[in-house]
């Protein structure tokens, strides 16, 4: 055993039925025993005591009916000495049996073979006889109905369920008895010792639960004995035992019920939280602790739960921030990249063609013209502005990611920034510009040169992006002291969720592989940035009817 609990660790349950049984079971049952015989120690003291009081009692009634008989008969025996008529005595004897108590009839009898007939008559027709001798040597015979006697002498116990026998001396003649049956009377005579102390109760007996009681008076000369019966055994001594156990199983019972209901419960949030702890140890940083809490949660386990559900929350909001790092740290990664390739890809071409055509201006071996001079170096020229503007986008990037962009706000007016924004777009394919701004006279509040930058890119995004032969239309619009203007041409319908990408780093409309278009991607994230800077707003349409239109929304400035 010893050895089996060392192997294996006992869980809480099994460890708190361990302990109930140490701690319950077998205190409950060593208690229970001792109850017990207490209980039948003093049950058995009070059936004997009991029993010795009622043999008191009955003997206490025998002296005062014999003592009430033999002065009534000591009066009639003066008085009936006094008659010398034999009438005369019979009508007073008749008269006077009416009148004493229990007494059926009273004789005088000439002889002591007449009297020992009357005894034994009584003896049959259970009947008690008393006498009184005469001073002419005659004998005054008293009858007296013994059913009225033992209703008499068992009046006070007439509820009283033990066997009492009144017997002669010689143990063979029952006199009365109360709750008389022939195998008490048997067994009470059986077990009677064969010397008998005289005038005082002597219990005797085989069986220690169920006393037996004597009491052998010298005068009268007759035997009292109280015998206690099986059933009274059984409700006193069984029957207390019996309780005494049925509460001990109860009260055992009610302290496995409430244990097991404690158990129970500890178990499940105990569970709760090896669950936990396994969903932690294998990364599911969302999981808590759910417990059962009611009185029977003890405040240890409530505090562990709560100090667990606090400890997970902040590991899980430090694993969002982690997530979140290194989300940014994979997004910066792919702006590297993407900034190699831009600057590898659209940086070449600009560098290659002012390369190209410095190296031919350079050249010392041919005649150039000044016609051929011009339009090399205009063509460096335009190349070199490109260059300029792709790597402010560049440059502009850190500053609307950090928020740090420096404005110089002022009131300008919008037609003035469209006409500009018009002029200082590079409009090499010919397109048409409608611009309907051209007549509005509202001002905003903004940074002259970035809301131009901002122009500028969606008007050269949308020459960039529109069919063959299709104009750009530039309309306004005000609305809840807002002016919405919108740079719009016609292009396929663009799917939602590529319209909903197109304002983030490097992304155009044409990939890698299908480019048909110059530039880095970055327009309208950096338009997207500068405007909501500007406390404006951006936003992007495609359908059948405007094909594809930004509109930028601006407060007026009041």
């Amino acid at each position: 055993m010893v050895q089996f609990f060392s192997k294996r660790r006992l869980k809480i349950a099994e460890q708190i039925i361990v302990v109930s049984f140490f701690a319950v079971l077998i205190p409950m049952t060593i208690s229970g025993l001792i109850i017990n015989n207490v209980n039948q120690q003093s049950s058995r003291a009070q059936l004997r005591d009991a029993a010795v009081m009622i043999s008191k009692i009955v003997s206490e009634e025998i002296d005062v009916y014999e003592q009430t008989v033999d002065k009534e008969l000591k009066q009639v025996v003066l008085t009936v000495e006094m008659y010398k008529n034999p009438e005369r005595e019979q009508e007073y004897l008749d008269k006077v049996s009416k009148i004493i108590p229990f007494c059926k009839e009273l004789v005088i009898v000439n002889s002591k073979e007449k009297l020992e007939q009357y005894k034994a008559y009584s003896t049959q027709e259970n009947y008690m006889v008393f006498h009184r001798s005469l001073s002419d040597g005659r004998y005054l015979v008293a009858i007296l109905d013994v059913e009225t006697l033992k209703k008499e002498w068992f009046k006070t116990l007439a509820e009283d369920e033990r066997q009492i026998f009144i017997v002669d001396a010689s143990k063979k003649t029952l006199f009365a008895s109360s709750n008389y049956t022939q195998s008490g009377f048997d067994d009470s005579i059986a077990q009677l010792p064969n010397k008998l102390q005289e005038d005082t109760p002597v219990i005797y007996g085989s069986i220690k639960n169920q006393p037996i009681v004597y009491l052998k008076k010298s005068k009268p000369n007759a035997l009292i004995i109280v015998h206690t019966t099986e059933t009274m055994k059984k409700d006193a001594i069984d029957f207390n035992r019996d309780r005494i156990i049925l509460s001990i199983l109860v009260t055992m019972f009610a302290i496995f019920f409430v244990v097991g209901l404690y158990t129970s419960y500890l178990y499940i949030n105990i569970r709760q939280l090896f669950k936990a702890i396994i969903a932690i140890s294998k990364g599911n940083y969302e999981r808590r602790i759910r417990l059962l809490t009611n009185i029977f949660t003890p405040f240890e386990i409530v505090f562990l739960g709560t100090e667990f559900n606090r400890m997970v929350n902040q590991i899980h909001k430090s694993y969002v921030q982690i997530k979140k790092k290194n989300k940014e740290l994979k997004q910066l990664d792919e702006f590297r990249s993407n900034m190699i390739d831009t600057v590898s890809h659209e940086f070449r071409t600009p560098l290659t063609s002012i390369q190209g055509y410095t190296s031919r201006l350079l050249r010392q071996d041919i005649t150039i013209d000044d016609d051929t001079k011009q339009k090399s170096l205009k063509i460096i020229k335009r190349q070199s502005e490109r260059l300029k503007r792709m790597i402010e986008d560049l440059l502009v990037i850190p500053d609307i990611e950090g928020a740090k962009l420096n404005f110089n706000m002022t009131n300008l007016s919008i037609s003035d920034i469209i006409e500009n924004s018009i002029l200082l777009v590079k409009n090499d394919s010919g397109k048409e510009i409608i611009n309907n701004v051209q007549e509005c006279s509202t001002e905003i509040l903004a940074d002259n040169d970035r809301i131009e930058q901002v122009f500028v890119n969606l008007i050269e995004n949308a020459i960039k992006y529109s069919k063959e032969d299709t104009p750009i239309t530039i309309n306004y619009e005000i609305e809840d002291n807002k002016i919405i203007v919108s740079v719009q041409n016609e292009y396929d319908v663009i799917p939602r969720e590529k319209l909903k990408t197109l304002f983030d780093k490097f992304t155009r409309l044409d990939d890698s592989t299908t480019r048909t278009t110059r530039g880095t991607g970055l327009g309208l994230y950096i338009v997207k940035g500068l405007v909501e800077a500007m406390n404006g707003e951006i936003r992007l349409y495609s359908n059948e009817e405007c094909g594809f239109c930004v509109k930028v929304i601006m407060p007026i400035e009041a």
